[in-house]
């Protein structure tokens, strides 16, 4: 098995390189942090014995995504699996960000994603079934005041994932969303989780438990994935009540939340769920 991890050098993305070694599985590793991926290559080889390659990519970039391709014609790679990781958001108000800061979430959580994920698709091995990830958050949800461009990115991917389910599913592609509630990658994310108090615990997850269950997912039967039976809850009454009431209540949340955690700007590869 074959699998691209985008995304790799963050704490998502290493879990589930970390999982797909210990499954035996060649990976191929990238992100924009060269240093970051080295690191994750050597201790994967050395842990594993898995084949590990690692390339430097700036997935905003036409250019670099190009380049990427071309290395992987050059030496006639072919996937059978590719896990969408990378993200980023900046905490803060809409307008209390700079322009460019907002545009970069698109770019990089929507606009980026689909940019490698047709060339991947273009890159498949045939015959074979292939599976694709879409990391999507449980803030794909709802609304969510003070989170509105990073949710509305994520619903972005929570529904192409399903859309392209149903599309490819002849050509033996499986897709899966991943929607997960807080995940302790940075220092940053642990910060901001505990700044969320009972609430931001109780729906945070393990990141080996959910690296796990995703690629399990993955394999079995694709679909959407939310990890954790309080947020499974949530996601259930909160889609009865009306949206506007659901936006009120998640303000309420995060404007106490927020003024006791000062914003933080999270980079890309590491995706605050």
């Amino acid at each position: 098995m074959n699998v691209m991890i985008t995304g790799a050098s963050g704490g998502l993305g290493r879990a589930l390189a970390n999982e797909c070694g210990k499954r035996g599985y060649n990976v191929f590793l990238t992100d924009i942090n060269a240093q970051g991926l080295k690191s994750i290559q050597l201790g994967l080889e050395r842990q594993f014995g898995v084949t590990v390659t690692t390339a430097a990519c700036d997935l905003t970039s036409d250019e670099s995504v190009d380049a990427l391709m071309s290395t992987i014609d050059t030496h006639r790679i072919r996937f059978d699996m590719l896990l969408n990781v990378a993200g980023l958001d900046f905490e803060g108000g809409f307008l209390e960000r700079e322009r460019r800061d907002i545009v970069r979430i698109i770019s990089l959580n929507n606009e980026a994603t689909l940019r490698i994920t047709h060339a991947i698709l273009s890159r498949r091995c045939e015959g074979n079934p292939f599976y694709l990830l879409f990391t999507s958050s449980l803030a794909s949800m709802y609304p969510m005041p003070l989170k509105a461009t990073y949710a509305a990115s994520k619903r972005f991917l929570l529904d192409i994932a399903v859309a392209l389910r149903e599309e490819l599913k002849d050509k033996q592609v499986n897709v899966l969303a991943l929607c997960p509630g807080g995940l302790a990658t940075t220092r940053e994310a642990m910060s901001g989780i505990a700044a969320q108090g009972f609430w931001g615990n109780a729906t945070t997850n393990p990141l080996e438990i959910v690296s796990k269950q995703t690629i399990a997912r993955l394999l079995r039967r694709g679909g959407i994935y939310i990890p954790g039976a309080l947020n499974r809850t949530l996601t259930f009454f909160g889609n009865l009540l009306p949206r506007r009431w659901v936006a009120a209540a998640i303000y309420h949340r995060w404007n106490k939340a927020q003024k006791q955690w000062s914003p933080v700007e999270f980079s890309a590869g590491k995706t605050l769920n």
